[in-house]
């Protein structure tokens, strides 16, 4: 019996040692394949709005303020009703990203309220949506309609 409880002892060290020397570059691998708000990158990144691609630094200004974003709420999406998030009644025309994540070739749709952002995320055949707080991108969608106008 004390033999059994030496190996245990000598088993659970190890393993203590190997989570707490696991490098934070795993860790952030981790945590990210999980996180909703995810970070975007420029070179993977096209931003449209109407059809219109918007090019260089004004793309990498909405990247930036989308990154900076911060997370409020996760809405649940019920089976059947994904149209009802990515075409909203009263959400106007979204700022449409489309990147790569990983593996995946993600769309997003940003739909521009007075008091936050309404991200809809669009994967292969899943939807996901999710609400920001970032009046620096609420502003610039605000803008971008009035440029398109």
């Amino acid at each position: 019996m004390t033999g059994l409880a030496l190996v245990l002892t000598i088993l659970f060290g190890l393993l203590k040692i190997l989570i707490s020397c696991l490098p934070s570059d795993s860790v952030k691998w981790i945590i990210g394949k999980y996180e909703m708000h995810a970070k975007l990158n420029a070179e993977n990144t096209v931003v449209t709005y109407e059809g219109k691609r918007i090019e260089d630094e004004e793309a990498n200004q909405i990247i930036d303020t989308f990154n900076k974003g911060i997370f409020l709420e996760q809405y649940y999406i019920f089976p059947g009703n994904e149209q009802m998030f990515l075409h909203p009644e009263n959400g106007g025309t979204p700022l449409v990203i489309d990147t790569k994540q990983g593996k995946k070739d993600v769309k997003l749709f940003l739909y521009s309220y007075s008091d936050h952002v309404d991200v809809v995320k669009q994967y292969k055949k899943k939807v996901m949506s999710y609400s920001l707080r970032s009046a620096q991108l609420q502003d610039r969608s605000i803008a971008l309609a009035a440029e398109i106008l």
